[in-house]
């Protein structure tokens, strides 16, 4: 299968990355490489890309679309949270900027077999890399009700995350729940027939709260976050793009707590703790997709980009 994905907010992505032609940049999420082609584009033979994906085809799919260009690239396949060890192995002590796309790619939700996906039929998987033995199998089969319901509320905030857990342990005890188009029918059948009049597709958050359980993205973005401050190099940028509430909650606090990260007491007139800013924002608010860009990519439409810049 071809490996198709349009890049959202793409070119505020490239302004805010500022990129330097000689410069070192990071694409933590390559996925089919979108962001990764312009910046090559703008680098020079003495510009380095890293490109870092969990998965392989991603890899192999992004280097023959960035082959044409002359900066030197590398392709990791790794988690963008693992960057520190990343660089040390390439030798590398500071980035000049980096791009996280924490969307799961086009090709990922509409290659059936993977799992991704409410509106095709395959086993449960939903792994980001194939080389993890953990899957949504192992999650819909393996939980108890009360973890699912955890999971389903949290991850996916489903106001029916305890009735679908119940669905789901009842089906259980019957035969394993095996594929997707199960668990759809499964989750119908647990919200209400009015519920499921409005709003999204009545499996799409419990989706997404199993998918993220499976390849832990919350625990590796709030990793990654202070990682990738870490290693930016002086007036380098870090541009994150988030698709839900829970990661661009990670990412704002991150940012405010590097921006401010001063532990002393509100009432002392004057700080002791000796902490003080590395970054600064570039964006205050989020930037969001403009109405042309939703017209043609309506996976855009909850993306929200955040910059920051260090010191």
């Amino acid at each position: 299968m071809e490996f198709k994905h349009t890049s959202v907010l793409l070119d505020e992505t490239i302004e805010g990355l500022d990129i330097k032609s000689d410069g070192i940049y990071v694409d933590g999420t390559l996925g089919g490489g979108g962001h990764s082609s312009v910046i090559c584009s703008r680098l020079s033979e003495k510009g380095i890309l890293i490109g870092i994906d969990r998965d392989r085809d991603a890899l192999a799919a992004a280097s023959e679309r960035l082959k044409q260009y002359s900066c030197t690239r590398h392709y990791v396949q790794s988690n963008y949270s693992d960057i520190k060890n990343v660089l040390e192995k390439l030798g590398i002590d500071a980035i000049d900027g980096a791009v996280l796309d924490l969307g799961v790619s086009s090709f990922q939700l509409d290659n059936a077999e993977r799992g991704f996906s409410y509106m095709n039929d395959a086993p449960l998987d939903m792994r980001m890399s194939q080389e993890d033995t953990f899957t949504a199998y192992d999650v819909v089969n393996g939980y108890t009700k009360d973890e699912l319901a955890g999971i389903i509320r949290k991850y996916g905030e489903e106001k029916w995350a305890s009735r679908i857990a119940e669905f789901i342990v009842k089906f259980r005890k019957k035969k394993p729940v095996e594929s997707t188009f199960e668990l759809v029918e499964i989750i119908k059948a647990a919200v209400p027939a009015k519920a499921r009049r409005d709003g999204p597709h009545p499996a799409k958050r419990t989706f997404q709260a199993i998918r993220i359980e499976v390849n832990d993205e919350l625990g590796q973005l709030r990793r990654a976050c202070d990682e990738f401050c870490d290693v930016l190099a002086p007036g380098g940028r870090l541009c994150v793009i988030t698709f839900h509430s829970l990661e661009d909650r990670i990412v704002k606090e991150c940012f405010k707590r590097r921006v401010n990260p001063c532990t002393c007491p509100p009432e002392f007139p004057v700080c002791i703790c000796g902490r003080t800013a590395d970054v600064r924002k570039i964006t205050g608010k989020p930037v969001v997709p403009g109405e042309e860009e939703l017209e043609h990519n309506h996976r855009a439409r909850s993306a929200k980009l955040r910059i920051i810049e260090k010191l």
